[in-house]
């Protein structure tokens, strides 16, 4: 059943914008979740609807907000499922996903996913009932460290963190190509590709702003070896961004080289995560090492 709530705006939430008074409220969880109640028309300001999302308040006005009912997971723990934990607390997680493993169910990965797994280890939080305590994600066949939520509150705060790029999430890439630079910055917007779905490119409708930062760790004879950063968590970012300058990932089906060192997928890996917790101050730094297919790969480059 849906819960309607009506409170009235306090003095020092004036110049405040609505979307984030909102989204602050017990039981919203997040700004996507806050912008979501506002744009199906449950967020009214002194009985009316609000002009935007970004209306600040002057304080004094009736707010009224519906929240819909909660939506219950169907999700069934997994232990099946792949799991090393790198680190955790009774707040936060962070797992080291390996190849080949989805992070959440989608179209064709109902069953099997990283969250069906983290289930059993008493993930939670969050607004979306199939990815519980997801605040970012890897591709399938992207391996390395993922840090999830285990309570509303942390997930909260864990996506706040990510919106405000104070989570530092490094990748080791092997790419195809010299780079023209030692270290450089990638800033393009990009999108679900004009001419096909299934791709992400500069060439879209859909365009959101994304920046990558990399620096070459080796050169090699056909191949450099990066140590990338990223700024925002676009779809396939860190490959549609080094496509663009000419330094595909090696192994990449879709936008690298497919088959390149006999890699049967890319060579990324989330091998670095590094931000404050969120609940007790304590700087925390997590690293994982290369997996043993992209290990073998980089020897290969190396001509050994």
């Amino acid at each position: 059943m849906a819960e309607q709530r009506t409170l009235t705006i306090p003095p020092e939430a004036a110049g405040e914008r609505l979307d984030r008074f909102v989204a602050a409220l017990d039981g919203v969880g997040s700004r996507a979740a806050a912008e979501r109640l506002l744009a199906d028309g449950h967020v009214l300001v002194n009985g009316e609807p609000p002009r935007v999302k970004s209306q600040r308040l002057e304080g004094g006005e009736e707010l009224r907000v519906t929240l819909p009912p909660a939506r219950e997971s169907t999700l069934v723990p997994d232990a099946g499922v792949p799991l090393r934990v790198a680190w955790e607390d009774e707040h936060l997680l962070v797992v080291d996903k390996p190849a080949g493993v989805v992070v959440h169910p989608s179209a064709g990965h109902a069953e099997g996913t990283l969250v069906h797994g983290l289930l059993a280890h008493s993930v939670a939080g969050g607004e979306e009932p199939g990815r519980p305590g997801i605040a970012h994600r890897l591709d399938r066949d992207t391996s390395g460290l993922l840090v999830v939520a285990r309570s509303d509150e942390a997930h909260r705060r864990l996506q706040e963190a990510i919106r405000k790029r104070e989570v530092v999430r490094e990748y080791t890439a092997l790419v195809r190509g010299r780079p023209r630079s030692m270290q450089g910055r990638i800033e393009a917007a990009i999108g679900r590709d004009r001419h096909d779905a299934t791709r992400v490119s500069l060439d879209t409708d859909t365009a959101r702003e994304a920046a990558t930062e990399f620096e070459v760790v080796e050169l090699l004879d056909a191949h450099a070896l990066l140590r990338v950063r990223l700024e925002t968590g676009r779809t396939h970012q860190i490959r549609v961004h080094l496509e663009a300058i000419d330094l595909p990932v090696s192994g990449d089906p879709t936008y690298g080289v497919a088959g390149d060192l006999g890699l049967e997928r890319q060579f990324l890996h989330a091998a670095r995560l590094a931000f404050t917790h969120p609940f007790t101050g304590e700087e925390l730094e997590i690293t994982s090492p290369l997996p043993e297919d992209l290990e073998a790969a980089l020897a290969v480059a190396r001509g050994s």
